[in-house]
Protein backbone atom coordinates (compact mmCIF):
# COMPACT_ATOMS: atom_id res chain seq x y z
CA UNK A 1 0.00 0.00 0.00
CA UNK A 2 1.10 3.91 -0.74
CA UNK A 3 0.67 4.53 2.72
CA UNK A 4 2.63 1.89 4.26
CA UNK A 5 5.93 2.44 1.66
CA UNK A 6 8.36 5.16 3.51
CA UNK A 7 10.35 7.45 1.75
CA UNK A 8 14.00 6.35 1.41
CA UNK A 9 14.10 10.20 2.13
CA UNK A 10 14.62 10.56 5.84
CA UNK A 11 16.44 13.68 6.21
CA UNK A 12 14.64 15.17 9.18
CA UNK A 13 16.27 18.31 10.31
CA UNK A 14 16.53 19.28 13.66
CA UNK A 15 17.43 22.70 13.31
CA UNK A 16 14.66 25.06 14.39
CA UNK A 17 11.86 26.94 12.13
CA UNK A 18 13.47 29.36 9.53
CA UNK A 19 11.08 30.61 6.69
CA UNK A 20 13.86 31.67 4.81
CA UNK A 21 14.22 28.16 4.06
CA UNK A 22 11.83 25.98 5.64
CA UNK A 23 8.16 25.85 3.53
CA UNK A 24 5.14 28.08 4.28
CA UNK A 25 3.18 24.55 5.50
CA UNK A 26 -0.01 26.90 5.28
CA UNK A 27 0.61 27.58 1.82
CA UNK A 28 0.13 23.81 1.76
CA UNK A 29 -3.23 23.34 2.74
CA UNK A 30 -6.55 24.44 2.23
CA UNK A 31 -10.63 23.94 3.45
CA UNK A 32 -13.20 24.06 1.52
CA UNK A 33 -14.90 26.43 3.72
CA UNK A 34 -13.24 29.34 2.52
CA UNK A 35 -13.52 28.35 -0.89
CA UNK A 36 -15.94 30.52 -3.69
CA UNK A 37 -18.79 27.74 -4.76
CA UNK A 38 -19.38 27.26 -8.25
CA UNK A 39 -21.82 25.32 -9.98
CA UNK A 40 -20.73 21.52 -11.82
CA UNK A 41 -22.86 18.73 -13.47
CA UNK A 42 -25.70 20.97 -13.24
CA UNK A 43 -26.59 21.16 -9.83
CA UNK A 44 -23.62 20.34 -7.55
CA UNK A 45 -21.97 23.40 -5.60
CA UNK A 46 -18.38 22.71 -5.80
CA UNK A 47 -15.91 24.54 -3.32
CA UNK A 48 -12.17 23.76 -3.70
CA UNK A 49 -10.04 22.45 -1.28
CA UNK A 50 -6.58 22.35 -3.29
CA UNK A 51 -6.16 23.08 -6.59
CA UNK A 52 -3.39 22.75 -9.45
CA UNK A 53 -0.07 25.16 -8.73
CA UNK A 54 3.63 24.24 -8.14
CA UNK A 55 3.74 21.75 -5.18
CA UNK A 56 7.50 22.85 -4.23
CA UNK A 57 6.32 26.68 -4.20
CA UNK A 58 2.75 27.44 -4.46
CA UNK A 59 1.81 31.00 -5.49
CA UNK A 60 -1.55 30.89 -3.58
CA UNK A 61 -2.98 29.12 -1.05
CA UNK A 62 -4.14 25.32 -1.33
CA UNK A 63 -2.67 25.60 -5.43
CA UNK A 64 -0.29 22.71 -4.56
CA UNK A 65 -1.35 19.81 -6.93
CA UNK A 66 0.88 19.07 -9.78
CA UNK A 67 -1.02 15.81 -11.09
CA UNK A 68 -4.87 15.99 -10.18
CA UNK A 69 -6.62 17.90 -11.79
CA UNK A 70 -8.88 19.23 -8.75
CA UNK A 71 -9.84 18.18 -5.06
CA UNK A 72 -13.35 19.76 -3.83
CA UNK A 73 -16.26 19.60 -1.51
CA UNK A 74 -19.46 19.30 -2.82
CA UNK A 75 -23.59 19.42 -2.32
CA UNK A 76 -26.23 18.51 -3.80
CA UNK A 77 -29.11 19.60 -2.25
CA UNK A 78 -32.50 18.02 -1.09
CA UNK A 79 -34.57 15.93 -3.94
CA UNK A 80 -32.37 17.71 -6.57
CA UNK A 81 -30.51 15.62 -9.29
CA UNK A 82 -27.34 16.36 -11.65
CA UNK A 83 -27.57 16.75 -15.44
CA UNK A 84 -26.30 13.50 -17.40
CA UNK A 85 -22.91 13.96 -17.00
CA UNK A 86 -20.04 12.05 -19.26
CA UNK A 87 -16.75 12.37 -18.86
CA UNK A 88 -13.84 13.17 -20.95
CA UNK A 89 -10.44 13.57 -20.44
CA UNK A 90 -10.85 12.91 -16.47
CA UNK A 91 -12.51 10.66 -14.24
CA UNK A 92 -14.24 11.06 -10.88
CA UNK A 93 -14.13 9.85 -7.31
CA UNK A 94 -17.17 10.17 -5.34
CA UNK A 95 -16.45 9.93 -1.31
CA UNK A 96 -20.23 10.52 0.43
CA UNK A 97 -19.98 12.22 3.86
CA UNK A 98 -23.79 12.87 4.35
CA UNK A 99 -27.08 12.48 3.02
CA UNK A 100 -28.89 9.59 1.03
CA UNK A 101 -29.36 9.55 -2.92
CA UNK A 102 -28.92 7.23 -5.54
CA UNK A 103 -26.42 7.20 -8.14
CA UNK A 104 -27.03 6.00 -12.16
CA UNK A 105 -24.33 4.78 -14.95
CA UNK A 106 -24.59 2.48 -17.63
CA UNK A 107 -28.04 1.19 -16.43
CA UNK A 108 -26.92 0.61 -12.90
CA UNK A 109 -27.92 2.35 -9.79
CA UNK A 110 -26.29 2.56 -6.14
CA UNK A 111 -27.65 3.75 -2.90
CA UNK A 112 -25.23 6.68 -1.95
CA UNK A 113 -25.18 7.49 2.08
CA UNK A 114 -22.16 7.80 4.27
CA UNK A 115 -18.66 5.73 3.64
CA UNK A 116 -19.81 5.15 -0.28
CA UNK A 117 -17.10 6.00 -2.75
CA UNK A 118 -17.78 5.82 -6.69
CA UNK A 119 -15.49 6.15 -9.06
CA UNK A 120 -16.77 7.24 -12.04
CA UNK A 121 -14.75 6.56 -15.49
CA UNK A 122 -14.11 8.49 -18.58
CA UNK A 123 -17.25 8.41 -20.92
CA UNK A 124 -20.03 6.52 -19.03
CA UNK A 125 -23.11 8.98 -18.53
CA UNK A 126 -24.13 9.19 -14.85
CA UNK A 127 -26.41 10.94 -13.06
CA UNK A 128 -26.28 11.55 -9.14
CA UNK A 129 -29.88 12.17 -6.84
CA UNK A 130 -30.58 13.29 -3.71
CA UNK A 131 -33.35 11.41 -2.18
CA UNK A 132 -33.37 13.06 0.79
CA UNK A 133 -34.45 16.39 2.35
CA UNK A 134 -31.18 16.92 3.59
CA UNK A 135 -28.21 18.03 1.76
CA UNK A 136 -26.44 15.09 -0.35
CA UNK A 137 -22.49 16.11 0.64
CA UNK A 138 -19.03 14.73 -0.84
CA UNK A 139 -15.39 14.85 -1.77
CA UNK A 140 -14.69 14.99 -5.20
CA UNK A 141 -11.52 14.09 -6.71
CA UNK A 142 -10.91 14.64 -10.61
CA UNK A 143 -7.64 12.53 -12.18
CA UNK A 144 -6.62 12.92 -15.67
CA UNK A 145 -6.95 10.26 -18.32
CA UNK A 146 -3.86 9.80 -19.71
CA UNK A 147 -3.35 8.58 -23.56
CA UNK A 148 -3.71 4.86 -24.41
CA UNK A 149 -5.70 4.23 -20.83
CA UNK A 150 -8.68 1.78 -21.05
CA UNK A 151 -11.63 3.15 -18.46
CA UNK A 152 -13.93 0.47 -16.76
CA UNK A 153 -17.03 -0.08 -18.61
CA UNK A 154 -19.25 0.25 -15.68
CA UNK A 155 -18.99 2.48 -12.35
CA UNK A 156 -17.39 1.19 -9.60
CA UNK A 157 -18.85 1.48 -6.00
CA UNK A 158 -17.47 0.76 -2.85
CA UNK A 159 -19.39 1.04 0.99
CA UNK A 160 -16.11 2.02 2.88
CA UNK A 161 -18.06 1.13 6.06
CA UNK A 162 -18.49 -1.99 5.70
CA UNK A 163 -14.90 -3.00 4.47
CA UNK A 164 -12.27 -5.01 6.20
CA UNK A 165 -9.63 -3.04 7.81
CA UNK A 166 -6.31 -3.44 5.30
CA UNK A 167 -3.54 -2.75 7.59
CA UNK A 168 -3.29 -1.42 11.40
CA UNK A 169 -0.03 -0.40 11.81
CA UNK A 170 1.09 1.54 8.42
CA UNK A 171 3.45 4.16 9.78
CA UNK A 172 3.11 2.84 13.72
CA UNK A 173 -0.97 3.66 13.79
CA UNK A 174 -2.36 4.09 10.99
CA UNK A 175 -5.89 1.76 10.41
CA UNK A 176 -5.88 1.83 6.61
CA UNK A 177 -8.31 0.82 4.39
CA UNK A 178 -7.67 0.45 0.66
CA UNK A 179 -11.06 1.68 -1.09
CA UNK A 180 -9.60 2.47 -4.99
CA UNK A 181 -6.61 1.07 -6.40
CA UNK A 182 -4.41 1.43 -9.76
CA UNK A 183 -5.80 -2.30 -10.58
CA UNK A 184 -9.20 -1.46 -10.02
CA UNK A 185 -9.47 1.43 -12.40
CA UNK A 186 -7.49 4.44 -11.43
CA UNK A 187 -5.99 6.26 -14.65
CA UNK A 188 -3.69 8.65 -12.48
CA UNK A 189 -4.01 8.08 -8.79
CA UNK A 190 -1.70 5.60 -7.52
CA UNK A 191 -4.48 4.89 -4.46
CA UNK A 192 -7.53 6.28 -2.56
CA UNK A 193 -7.82 4.94 1.42
CA UNK A 194 -8.96 6.37 4.66
CA UNK A 195 -6.94 6.14 7.20
CA UNK A 196 -8.53 5.89 10.73
CA UNK A 197 -6.56 6.81 14.07
CA UNK A 198 -7.44 5.54 17.62
CA UNK A 199 -7.92 7.95 20.61
CA UNK A 200 -3.81 9.05 21.53
CA UNK A 201 -1.79 7.67 19.06
CA UNK A 202 0.67 9.31 16.55
CA UNK A 203 2.08 8.04 13.14
CA UNK A 204 5.54 8.13 11.93
CA UNK A 205 6.79 11.26 10.91
CA UNK A 206 8.56 10.80 6.71
CA UNK A 207 9.29 12.72 3.93
CA UNK A 208 8.43 12.04 0.36
CA UNK A 209 10.50 12.51 -2.65
CA UNK A 210 9.81 14.46 -6.32
CA UNK A 211 6.76 12.95 -8.14
CA UNK A 212 4.58 11.85 -4.91
CA UNK A 213 1.49 13.98 -4.36
CA UNK A 214 -0.11 12.80 -0.97
CA UNK A 215 -3.40 14.81 0.29
CA UNK A 216 -4.52 14.10 3.17
CA UNK A 217 -8.28 15.51 4.30
CA UNK A 218 -9.86 15.57 7.62
CA UNK A 219 -13.17 13.46 7.14
CA UNK A 220 -14.54 13.54 11.35
CA UNK A 221 -12.45 14.39 14.32
CA UNK A 222 -10.16 17.11 14.53
CA UNK A 223 -6.39 15.96 14.49
CA UNK A 224 -2.95 17.80 14.58
CA UNK A 225 -0.84 17.74 11.25
CA UNK A 226 2.40 17.81 12.00
CA UNK A 227 3.94 19.18 8.56
CA UNK A 228 7.62 20.02 8.48
CA UNK A 229 8.64 22.23 11.82
CA UNK A 230 5.65 22.81 12.28
CA UNK A 231 1.82 21.87 13.60
CA UNK A 232 -1.46 23.08 12.44
CA UNK A 233 -5.01 21.42 13.95
CA UNK A 234 -6.55 19.92 10.55
CA UNK A 235 -10.94 19.59 11.69
CA UNK A 236 -12.86 17.82 8.80
CA UNK A 237 -12.48 19.91 5.42
CA UNK A 238 -9.06 21.13 5.97
CA UNK A 239 -6.83 19.23 3.97
CA UNK A 240 -3.03 19.40 3.33
CA UNK A 241 -0.31 18.10 0.25
CA UNK A 242 3.19 17.21 1.16
CA UNK A 243 5.95 19.35 -0.86
CA UNK A 244 7.62 16.35 -2.40
CA UNK A 245 11.48 17.81 -1.69
CA UNK A 246 12.32 14.93 -0.10
CA UNK A 247 13.02 16.74 3.51
CA UNK A 248 9.90 17.79 4.44
CA UNK A 249 8.31 15.16 7.06
CA UNK A 250 4.84 14.28 7.86
CA UNK A 251 2.43 12.86 10.20
CA UNK A 252 -0.92 13.02 11.99
CA UNK A 253 -1.34 13.44 15.81
CA UNK A 254 -4.61 12.52 17.91
CA UNK A 255 -4.76 13.81 21.01
CA UNK A 256 -8.38 13.31 21.54
CA UNK A 257 -10.40 10.51 22.88
CA UNK A 258 -12.16 9.23 19.83
CA UNK A 259 -11.33 7.95 16.57
CA UNK A 260 -10.38 10.19 13.82
CA UNK A 261 -10.31 9.19 10.11
CA UNK A 262 -8.95 11.31 7.14
CA UNK A 263 -9.33 10.69 3.35
CA UNK A 264 -5.84 10.07 1.44
CA UNK A 265 -5.42 10.01 -1.85
CA UNK A 266 -1.76 9.52 -4.16
CA UNK A 267 -0.02 9.55 -7.29
CA UNK A 268 3.21 8.07 -6.92
CA UNK A 269 5.35 8.95 -9.96
CA UNK A 270 8.60 8.94 -7.42
CA UNK A 271 7.44 4.76 -7.88
CA UNK A 272 8.11 4.43 -11.50
CA UNK A 273 10.64 7.29 -11.75
CA UNK A 274 8.72 9.74 -14.00
CA UNK A 275 8.28 12.18 -11.71
CA UNK A 276 11.53 13.39 -11.10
Amino acid sequence: MAVSSISTAQNLDGKPYDPAVDPNVDMFMGNWKYSMPRHSHGSLIERDILTKGDNMNPVSKGAVMKYTNRFAHATLEGNASTTPTTLTGEQEIFYFLSGSGTIDAGGKTADLHTGIAVLMPEGLEFTIKNTGSEQLTMYLISEPVPEGFTPLKNMLVKDELSMPIGGSNWHWAHIGKSVFSQNEGLATLYSVLTIGFAPMTISHPHSHDPGCEEVWTGIYGTTVAFIGKQIRMQPPGTAYNIPPDSKTPHCNLNTSDTQAKLLYFSVRKDIDGTGL
